[in-house]
């Protein structure tokens, strides 16, 4: 674990899982759509949306999918991650109101390299609303751990001769 009680790559292993839930409000809406621009009527227009074939306003998509980050940068593997990248497929609709819960699986882990790929899915009650897979970078207590030999080492190497 990391000094911000994130987990260090040492600590996953295949299969552990965790989640976060975020309840997606009016507010969250027109606030992404002015931090993104994303101006659409099928988030913003009740009346258009409702010629739509979602039949009413919904969230924007990578509003939805910012609960994952959430799970990711919260949960799992925790504070220090970092994204190399996500790939996302979206499944339903997000309306105003609901609840999307956010889970995160380690699928796979490269010690190496520090890096993590994990399943990631959202889902609205039963309904998986975004599937996906992201890769990310953590950090290291092997790293950690040789980073403070080396700094050792230059201290008393150029103490000592």
């Amino acid at each position: 674990m990391n000094d911000q009680n994130g987990l260090d790559i040492e600590d996953l292993s295949v299969g552990m899982s965790a989640s976060y839930a975020k309840t997606i409000t009016e507010a969250d809406i027109v606030l992404f759509a002015g931090v993104s621009g994303d101006n659409n009527a099928a988030h913003m227009n009740e009346e258009f949306a409702a010629t739509t074939i979602f039949g009413g306003r919904i969230a924007h998509g990578f509003l939805t999918a910012s609960v994952i980050s959430a799970a990711v940068a919260n949960r799992l593997p925790g504070p220090g991650t970092v994204y190399l990248g996500q790939q996302l497929r979206f499944c339903a609709p997000v309306r105003p109101g609901d609840t999307v819960h956010a889970t995160v699986t380690v699928k796979s882990v490269d010690l190496q390299k520090a890096r993590a790929t994990l399943d990631t899915v959202c889902r609205v009650r039963d309904t998986v609303v975004i599937d996906g897979e992201a890769m990310v970078v953590t950090t290291s207590s092997a790293r950690r751990l040789s980073q403070r030999e080396a700094v050792e080492l230059n201290s008393s190497s150029s103490k000592g001769v």
